[in-house]
């Protein structure tokens, strides 16, 4: 089962380079994006730690190569300039990292009261998984750059699957009352999440109202027409309408579409102009069961990336513990492009208020 998930996972990343060359993969698009090929070389490397060396205790194919696919010590601005796999170097470390994989699989027991914190429910294999798709997820976030780019049948399937109306033009619509009291927030004890979700623990929340559903295209058009505000990434003018020019196109805007590709500020300031605010991370989870038009975006929250009370950093510091601060924004829910096993109510997104790369959209709430 665990072999044929990650089996899955793989095709899925390798379906979305296909149609590209080597000279795509390796080119730097855009400095706050890595170049596709540093991404398939630490999508293999990250197994090859977690699974390969520290489960299976092998050494590493490469000996220090895993320096360079360190996410926290190169930042994406550099990445291009590594000495990183590339060509067929790259797609045989690849390969040879899942051999290795698959072998450490046949000789490792799971079971739900393993000593081994990884291994315990599958933790490690989830988390592998996890992080592959999550980064097909940022390499879709390049391919918008790429003129020309068909997304493969699978996920044209996935983003035809989550288009949803967003039912206003306007910026009042319907809201959802959510009474007053003590909501149960986080991820339990049992099953995969990540530490930033945990420990699951208890939150007064006063009475509020949240939209049903994103706000959309049209009521961000009524917004910068009002404001003069910022238009979204990838958002052209064509006479007296807009055009998505992403993947080299020029589509026109469906007002009745939620919006995507905002940033934290085009979020805020659209909500303070309907007279309204960002849900904090929490009245957004509270609600999700009383929401449409979830997976669409990932939706901006007023919350800064802050520790859960007992928040313990595992497997790594690195995942969650150096991002917390005020310096990042915590979106919630998940887009067209999130695959179905990284998507829960509990899962934390985070970016910088600025960065408007990602699929990310917005609904508004306000005391009640």
């Amino acid at each position: 089962m665990i072999a044929g998930a990650l089996a899955e996972a793989r095709e899925r990343t390798l379906a979305l380079v296909e149609p590209l060359d080597d000279a795509q993969l390796n080119r730097v698009w855009s400095p706050i994006l890595s170049p596709l090929a540093w991404d398939l070389g630490h999508i293999a490397n990250f197994e090859e730690l977690w699974l390969v060396q520290r489960v299976g205790g092998r050494e590493p194919l490469r000996g220090e190569l895993g320096r360079f696919y360190d996410a926290i010590e190169n930042p994406r601005k550099i990445r291009g300039e590594l000495p990183i796999l590339r060509d067929e170097e790259l797609r045989s470390y690849m390969a040879d990292v899942r051999e290795r994989t698959l072998d450490v699989l046949e000789g490792v027991e799971i079971d739900p009261d393993v000593e081994d914190p990884l291994l315990r429910d599958g933790f490690v294999y989830e988390m592998l998984l996890a992080h592959e798709l999550q980064h097909n997820e940022t390499m879709l976030q390049l391919l918008q750059l790429v003129d020309g780019y068909e997304l493969p049948d699978q996920l044209g399937s996935e983003r035809t699957s989550v288009r949803i109306a967003a039912r206003s033009e306007s910026s009042a619509a319907e809201m959802v009352l959510i009474e007053a009291g003590e909501r149960e927030i986080g991820a339990g004890p049992r099953g995969f999440a990540y530490d930033n979700e945990r420990p699951r623990h208890t939150v007064e929340l006063g009475a509020f109202e949240i939209d049903r559903t994103p706000v959309g295209n049209g009521a961000y058009i009524a917004y910068m027409e009002a404001t003069g505000a910022e238009a979204p990434l990838y958002w052209e003018r064509q006479g007296e309408g807009w055009v998505d020019s992403s993947r080299g196109r020029r589509a026109a805007i469906d007002p009745s579409d939620p919006v995507i590709h905002v940033s934290w500020d085009q979020a805020d300031g659209f909500a303070h102009w309907a007279g309204k605010r960002l849900p904090a991370e929490f009245e957004w989870e509270a609600a999700r069961d009383r929401l449409d038009g979830v997976g669409h975006a990932w939706e901006w929250t007023s919350s800064h990336f802050l520790p859960y009370p007992g928040f313990e950093a595992f497997p790594y510091r690195e995942y969650s513990e150096v991002f917390f601060g005020d310096e990042y924004r915590v979106l919630r829910g998940s887009s067209w492009a999130t695959h179905a096993r990284v998507a829960r109510p509990s899962f934390r997104n985070w970016d910088l208020p600025q960065r408007n790369q990602i699929f990310a959209g917005l609904r508004c709430a306000r005391d009640a």
